[in-house]
């Protein structure tokens, strides 16, 4: 860092950002808000003439604010708050304090506010897509299980069916005295499903024409056009890891450390990262070790895992699949290698996928 270099925290709030700005000595120059839009940030800087280190929290508004400052040509630095103690348990929680937190953090070290690199604006309305048809099947999922709870209640059973076909199997299984109270949620059912199928239809095109690099991962058994794309919208850069192995700790499935001493406790996983693909990974890793899995290294693994038997085996040996398999899907992309579920990484030679 420059010595000279102007330093400004802002904390963004959902209608107006606190903004502070410290000169070269550390000394605060202005304090003051503006408008948490478009419009706001552009007049804020446009009346920066010299190039500076703009530091702000992740949040909602952190990716398109971050992108708008550093097309300004300022230096943006976008500090992850699970790292930063002095943002989230101070005892003076006020906007106006927190953008000074910020500004003097990163005048003295970037590295103390473990930055975080925020997804190009492409990726982020992409990702969209992915995330719109998580909500919808979360709804879906939630007004089936209303509908067999109702029925359960009344002494009935719905037969066991997708949840993609259970509109259409479920009307004739409805009592004559249940169909007022479930006729509409089932409709809604089928009008969800119509629309899911509409945003498997865009997966699989942006899948094909934006990022042909998801054929890769699909080589794994297990791995859909859902994870596949999630995961390349996530990483955006393989290159970015010096190391395939990073990928696991980078989406928080490697188990939190706490040594000192003699004392080295197992803990569960940090569950730092991106929450929604690592919830895809694991739903993946329940897969291949479930009963439509086929036999491949990451099976062998779990079932190694579970085998050892005690309290938690089971759900250790899905975390530690799901782990692996991000370190796998991470080594396909940057390599073109032919995916072979037995043997591969092993030392066996790989070809070159055309």
């Amino acid at each position: 860092m420059e010595s000279a270099r102007v330093t400004v925290g802002l904390d963004l709030g959902d209608q107006y950002s606190a903004v502070c700005v410290l000169d070269a000595m550390g000394k605060v120059v202005e304090e003051r808000r503006v408008r948490t839009t478009r419009e706001g940030m552009e007049k804020m800087c446009g009346q920066w003439s010299d190039r500076r280190r703009v530091v702000m929290e992740v949040g909602t508004h952190s990716p398109w604010a971050s992108r708008l400052v550093e097309g300004h040509g300022h230096e943006v630095v976008v500090a992850n708050p699970r790292k930063v103690r002095l943002i989230f348990q101070t005892d003076r929680k006020q906007d106006k304090v927190d953008a000074e937190v910020l500004a003097r953090l990163g005048r003295m070290d970037v590295k103390l506010l473990s930055p975080i690199r925020h997804r190009g604006a492409r990726a982020q309305a992409d990702l969209a897509v992915v995330k719109s048809r998580d909500c919808l099947v979360r709804s879906r999922t939630s007004m089936i299980n209303h509908v067999r709870g109702v029925m359960k209640s009344m002494g009935y059973r719905l037969r066991k069916c997708s949840g993609a076909s259970f509109h259409r199997r479920v009307l004739e299984e409805i009592p004559e005295e249940l169909r007022p109270a479930l006729l509409p949620v089932v409709g809604v059912i089928g009008e969800l499903t119509a629309q899911i199928e509409r945003y498997d239809r865009e997966i699989e095109r942006l899948c094909a024409e934006a990022y042909p690099e998801t054929r890769l991962l699909r080589q794994v058994k297990g791995v859909g056009a859902v994870t596949a794309l999630s995961y390349v919208l996530a990483i955006e850069d393989p290159g970015r890891f010096e190391k395939s192995r990073s990928v696991g700790a980078y989406l928080g499935l490697r188990p939190r450390v706490d040594q000192s001493g003699s004392s080295d406790r197992q803990l569960p996983i940090s569950k730092a990262g991106d929450e929604f693909l690592r919830r895809l990974l694991v739903n993946c890793a329940h897969y291949i070790l479930g009963p439509f899995g086929e036999d491949c290294e990451l099976r062998r693994k779990g079932e190694e895992i579970a085998a050892r038997g005690g309290k938690n085996a089971k759900k250790r040996a899905v975390v530690a699949v799901a782990r692996k398999l991000a370190v796998l899907l991470h080594r396909l992309w940057v390599t073109g290698e032919a995916y072979e579920p037995v043997g591969y990484g092993k030392g066996k030679q790989a070809a070159v996928c055309g």
